[in-house]
């Protein structure tokens, strides 16, 4: 069977609104590499000795599951419909691979075969090599993307035994922490104690949800930072899209983001949230269509290292999502940034006073909309639970390798949905955090000023906080 979530990604998906999210990497060849080598970054890809499992299963009707989604093998899979080998046209800028980009991400996934493409793409002015990929959101989220792409790279230049995303990674096996029971062992003997300790723990979050689900809503009903929003305003942004996607791109130093958060006592993760906020009011002042109420972002955070159970006061391990307030209608960068910070920790604030399993549920209620809506066929019908998606997503801290192939960007491409037609993911690498726009081409126009409207963002920060 396929879970739920995946299953509900499955049905919402449409040719309006594929639901896969992508990557961008750009590689410098090694020293020594011939005009041929991009053709042989390819078919080291594409000559993978074995295909990993999650790269070979695709979703399927079942009798025995009474007609219900289930995973099904592929048993004579074509890798080279999944791996691909590309080339730019002249003049071969950034420009033209972020068109073909752009592109190759407008495109369905075909259901009947694994749910992934993988383009190698030369043709780039200066040598690179692009990397372009895409999974579907029912296989893996964004994080885990990023997590599966980095466990194939290496701090070693030398090192030449890399495989491919898609090939089977042979890791040695763990010795079980505690003997394993026989089989068929049903009495209470063969229950371990930290079996008992979760069952216990799932139990009283659910006891718990009732009131973490009315502070939730209560919250929201009265426009305070939490995990539903219910006064998102109309925007150009939030209407019905099409399937064409655009995608536009950059990079700035991690050490200037820091700068303006050490000199105004946010987060790195808030002065994010304060560029997207000044280039989406500059960017909708241009076009006349920007509204009075503040825009709001979904904005996944992450809440510490904890066990499903374990009082929130302690810290842990948990993502959640806060809808952030992003004072749109403030035309003063530092007044955003206050307003924005303000906002973030309120709404972690919220989410701390919960358990891990109520941070899923509250964040999970927050995000019906997204897949609801268009199910339902209610988009431009019911008001936005919130105007874009903004998250921030760690990625390796120092410089990486394929096979002697330096990594010299990363950059994400994410998930337009019906109603919400830009989504913004920034990742960080190697001192540089590149931001990744992936919009509906008709409903966000000219989307690469975005980037312009980011990079004066970012200088009008440094500047109002005197960096």
């Amino acid at each position: 069977m396929i879970d739920p979530t995946s299953t509900a990604f499955l049905l919402a998906e449409s040719r309006s609104m594929p639901m896969h999210v992508g990557g961008l990497q750009l590689f410098e060849p090694p020293a020594g590499a011939g005009p041929g080598y991009a053709r042989e970054m390819y078919e080291q890809m594409r000559d993978a000795a074995e295909i990993s499992p999650l790269f070979r299963k695709h979703p399927a009707r079942s009798l025995k599951a009474a007609g219900q989604l289930v995973w099904k093998n592929d048993d004579d899979l074509d890798i080279e419909h999944h791996v691909r080998h590309s080339a730019l046209p002249a003049p071969g800028r950034v420009r033209e691979l972020l068109e073909l980009c752009s592109r190759l991400h407008s495109t369905r996934l075909a259901h009947e075969r694994p749910l992934w493409e993988a383009h190698v793409i030369e043709g780039l002015d200066d040598g690179r090599i692009a990397l372009y990929t895409k999974l579907h959101h029912a296989l893996v989220d964004g994080v885990s993307a990023m997590r599966l792409m980095a466990s194939t790279l290496t701090g070693d230049e030398d090192r030449r035994d890399m495989p491919a995303p898609w090939a089977t990674q042979h890791r040695p096996t763990r010795a079980p922490t505690e003997p394993p029971s026989a089989p068929g062992l049903t009495n209470l003997a063969g229950v371990t104690a930290s079996t008992v300790r979760s069952a216990l723990a799932i139990a009283t979050d659910a006891a718990g949800l009732p009131g973490a689900f009315t502070r939730t809503m209560v919250k929201g009903l009265r426009n305070e930072t939490s995990a539903v929003s219910f006064h998102a305003p109309r925007t150009i942004l939030n209407r019905t899209i099409t399937g064409s996607r655009r995608f536009a791109a950059q990079d700035w130093p991690v050490e200037r983001l820091k700068a303006v958060g050490a000199a105004s006592g946010t987060t790195l993760n808030d002065v994010v949230l304060a560029m997207c906020a000044g280039a989406l009011r500059s960017y909708l002042l241009e076009l006349d269509a920007l509204p009075e109420a503040p825009l709001i972002a979904m904005v996944p955070v992450s809440l510490g290292g904890r066990d499903v159970g374990t009082p929130s006061a302690d810290g842990g391990n948990s993502v959640g999502s806060v809808m952030c307030q992003l004072a749109t209608h403030l035309d003063d960068p530092a007044r955003r940034l206050g307003a924005v910070h303000t906002s973030m920790k309120d709404g972690k604030k919220a989410l701390a006073t919960m358990s891990s399993t109520q941070v899923l549920a509250m964040s999970a209620l927050g995000l019906a909309p997204v897949v609801v809506n268009p199910l339902l066929r209610l988009q431009g019908i019911a008001r936005p639970p919130f105007n874009l998606v903004i998250s921030n997503v760690p990625g390796p801290r120092t410089t990486q390798y394929w096979n002697g192939a330096r990594l010299v960007g990363a950059y994400p491409l994410s998930i337009p949905v019906d109603g919400m037609g830009l989504n913004i993911t920034c990742t960080s690498y190697d001192g540089q955090l590149a931001f990744g726009l992936t919009g509906c081409r008709r409903t966000v126009p000219s989307l690469q000023r975005m980037l312009t409207h980011l990079d004066d963002e970012l200088a009008a920060l440094e500047k109002a906080v005197g960096v």
